[in-house]
């Protein structure tokens, strides 16, 4: 199939707000399109009504559809309904206005959570469906594999070209700093930095420091779904990842070089090491010619910048 210009075309990016979202919205800067973005306040996602009626008008030619409500393992297990609903009504009311609308092109974004539980590593695409779910967590995944199923039968029923992009743990600019809900990342990162500006003499780190993590900067992510978007058409979801890991411990070490921490870490081993090791394939994203270029110093720093101009400002404010 003929590669899918983005030059000229009125492109929305659903879910603009979110960090994923506005990497995309960031990264289109360079491709000579249109970007029309819909606030929450003027339609909300849930409604199928209100996001018919606004897609109708607005008439984009291609959709990213990076909008979904998220949350760590705390949430999911607090609101399941929630994130079940939520996620399955904002991805079929997209979906589906899109292709009334006719339009040309749309990437669902998933998440690694998809996966089964004990798949085998590095993940490939094929290992959807074949096993139980991690429990904490499987509203969402069951709603992301339902966004996969529907992009796969608007294809198969009504030839739309609709596809899906699975990306692995993101971190970057815009990530979630609140110690309650955020991800390993940005919960380092301030740990580390708030032990610094204490004086401490130790970090302690939950569990053994010995489980393997893939982590992927979001501009990486979003460079990969302009690229998906331009060359990809087909049934199969995509992985987007590094297609390497650090442990948890080469992790923490990395992130204290960064912010300047020289303390000891410290193990709590009463707390969980979770899933030994979470990777995915990155062989089909490489054979589609794509591959990261931030390195995973590099991004931690460029976060750490972000977080001390932005997530702190803010909370002073």
């Amino acid at each position: 199939m003929a590669a899918y210009s983005l030059a000229g075309k009125k492109v929305w990016v659903a879910g603009h707000r979110g960090m994923v979202g506005s990497a995309i919205v960031r990264r289109l800067a360079r491709e000579g399109c249109e970007v029309v973005t819909v606030s929450r306040g003027e339609v909300d996602l849930k409604n199928q009504a209100q996001v018919s009626a606004w897609v109708e008008k607005t008439r984009p030619q291609a959709v990213f559809l990076a909008a979904a409500k998220v949350g760590g393992i705390l949430a999911n297990d607090t609101y399941p309904a929630d994130f079940l609903y939520d996620n399955l009504m904002i991805e079929a009311n997209i979906i589906e206005a899109s292709y009334r609308a006719g339009v040309e092109k749309l990437l669902f974004l998933g998440s690694s959570c998809i996966y089964p539980k004990f798949a085998e590593q590095p993940i490939v695409e094929e290992s959807l469906l074949t096993g139980p779910l991690e429990p904490t967590n499987e509203w969402y995944a069951i709603a992301k594999i339902a966004g996969i199923k529907l992009a796969q039968a608007y294809r198969r029923q009504h030839g739309c070209d609709f596809i899906s992009a699975m990306p692995t743990n993101l971190y970057g600019p815009g990530d979630n700093f609140d110690l309650t809900s955020s991800h390993v990342m940005p919960a380092l990162l301030r740990k580390a930095h708030e032990a610094q500006r204490r004086g401490d003499s130790e970090i302690v780190m939950w569990g053994t420091g010995t489980p393997r993590r893939e982590f992927l900067h979001v501009e990486d992510c979003a460079d990969a779904c302009v690229h998906l978007m331009k060359v990809y058409s087909d049934d199969i979801h995509v992985n987007v990842g590094s297609g390497d890991d650090v442990t948890i411990l080469e992790l923490t070490q990395l992130v204290c070089d960064v912010v300047g921490f020289k303390g000891r870490i410290v193990h709590d081993l009463t707390k969980p090491d979770g899933t030994p090791r979470k990777l995915m394939s990155a062989d089909k994203i490489r054979g589609l010619g794509w591959s990261p270029s931030i390195s995973l110093e590099d991004g931690i720093r460029s976060t750490f910048a972000w977080f001390l101009d932005n997530a702190l400002a803010a909370e002073r404010q």
